[in-house]
């Protein structure tokens, strides 16, 4: 590759710069991929981010976007950047595992609908992220577990783990996760990245294994609003394979990053005291000092029961879990790790009319929220309630209500209501690591969080640091 200036520190640009680049032929997508393949290699040892690297196929779909461009075909603003995906999304040429052991060889006949729909948008799928045991809290004790490359001793999140170390540490230019109670924007947070987690029905779930099917969300988790916009785009829509997928139109995203007017934010004081701690709130403050100093109204309001909704939030998941691996649980539960084990547990030990009474409290909660967004532009959370926690801190998860409150307080109950938030980098930590902020809104107005998120971004510098280059 030859040295220009528009390759200085090409792994940490965003996905926005790389698409400009390529289409403006200053550097081929051969020439971004390559570079991209010999980064992770490099780096992924350390950071565990890759179940499998496509590197064969990854350079095949470049050179097909470099023959395109070269006979003037552009097919948008993904044509040829190198993106990767959660290792739960089905890919024709190479494994599912979904985090398991037991599903670690399955290769699947056909892609996930929003695979298929980046490959239509011209993406290089570099290769496949590592995640949590069935996308659940736990890795699984015998695979490898992602690094966070801010500090090998901070959390690197759940799930969407990998998704977020990749992202973060320059080894893509976005990715693919998954939310069922928090996993793109958890790992989001932890890694300083931005993570848009979509209306519920937003976007096709059609090959992509499931958590707990009426939970779950995917989206993507970028270095910008911006971008994440640009893989919304692609990814979002109608798809006939997944009933459950929304027929609301899908605007341009990209093309509509300006606030029309200023949003009213409402802020909860004490949810935030009761459940977040010094650091997380002190960041909070300083977000609602940056946008009112955008001319943004800050409005105190009181939210729902979250605590309650996050507790009912498990044990829904646990039940829709149970019936996900009903053909391999327990017949093989020797196989599965404790966190998903455990999870699956919980939800077998609950009855119908235990299931009834969480549907109805889960109706309630939603149409609250309704009520509360109905006044309101946004809501403003954290990402994480505890502020850039330590893995040796989170090893309590399960066992520690009050951590379990702080960390799923403000995500879990934006699955079960299922509305749309984005998660950004906000603040950093005494040890330089990262904090994140959540804007939540009501159903089907990704629109307007891109469009916060950009305003947001265009007055903070935060999505723009990075990971030293030499941590962990």
């Amino acid at each position: 590759m030859s040295t220009t200036a528009a390759q200085t520190d090409l792994h940490y640009r965003q996905l926005h710069e790389i698409s400009d680049l390529i289409r403006a032929r200053q550097l081929s997508s051969r020439e971004v991929t390559e570079s991209m393949l010999a980064r992770i290699e490099t780096s992924d040892p350390k950071l565990n981010a890759y179940v499998t690297i496509m590197s064969e196929s990854a350079l095949a779909e470049a050179d097909r976007a470099d023959e395109l461009l070269a006979r003037g075909d552009w097919l948008g603003d993904l044509h040829g950047v190198p993106v990767a995906v959660k290792d739960l999304a089905d890919t024709h040429d190479a494994p599912t595992g979904a985090g398991t052991t037991i599903h670690a060889d399955h290769r699947p006949d056909s892609d996930a609908t929003v695979v298929a729909r980046l490959r239509r948008a011209g993406a290089v799928i570099l290769g496949k992220l590592r995640l949590t045991e069935g996308a659940f809290t736990g890795h699984h004790p015998d695979l490898p577990t992602p690094v966070n490359p801010w500090d090998a001793d901070t959390w690197p999140g759940v799930s969407s783990s990998g998704s977020g170390v990749a992202t973060a540490a320059g080894l893509c230019f976005g990715s693919l996760g998954s939310d069922t109670g928090g996993s793109i924007r958890l790992p989001s947070s932890a890694n300083g990245v931005t993570g848009l987690k979509p209306t519920w029905g937003r976007v096709s779930r059609h090959g992509v294994f499931p958590l707990a099917p009426s939970l779950d969300h995917i989206g993507p988790m970028t270095r910008s609003a911006r971008d994440a916009a640009i893989v919304l785009e692609a990814i979002a829509g109608r798809d006939p394979l997944d009933p459950t997928s929304a027929l609301e139109p899908v605007p341009r995203y990209s093309q509509r990053l300006h606030l029309d007017q200023a949003p009213v934010v409402g802020f909860d004081r004490e949810l935030a005291a009761a459940h977040f701690d010094d650091a997380t709130n002190a960041m909070l403050d300083t977000t609602i000092e940056t946008i009112l100093g955008l001319g943004w109204r800050v409005l105190d309001v009181r939210t729902p029961d979250f605590a309650e909704a996050a507790q009912d939030w498990t044990a829904l998941c646990g039940i829709e879990t149970a019936a996900v691996h009903a053909e391999t649980y327990p017949a093989r539960k020797d196989e599965y790790g404790p966190d998903l084990s455990g999870l699956i547990d919980i939800g077998r030990g609950h009855t119908a009319m235990d299931y009834h009474d969480l549907l109805e409290s889960r109706r309630a909660f939603t149409g609250r929220m309704r009520s509360l967004m109905a006044d309101i532009d946004l809501l403003l959370l954290p990402g994480i309630g505890v502020g850039s926690p330590t893995k040796t801190q989170m090893e309590s998860l399960g066992s520690d209500p009050e951590l379990f409150a702080a960390v799923t307080v403000p995500t879990a109950p934006i699955d079960s209501c299922g509305m749309p938030s984005i998660t950004m980098p906000a603040g950093f930590t005494d040890r330089g690591t990262p904090l994140a902020a959540q804007f939540v809104s009501g159903d089907f107005r990704e629109e307007l969080l891109l469009a916060a998120g950009h305003s947001f971004q265009q007055s903070t510098d935060f999505h723009t640091r990075h990971p030293n280059a030499s941590a962990p």
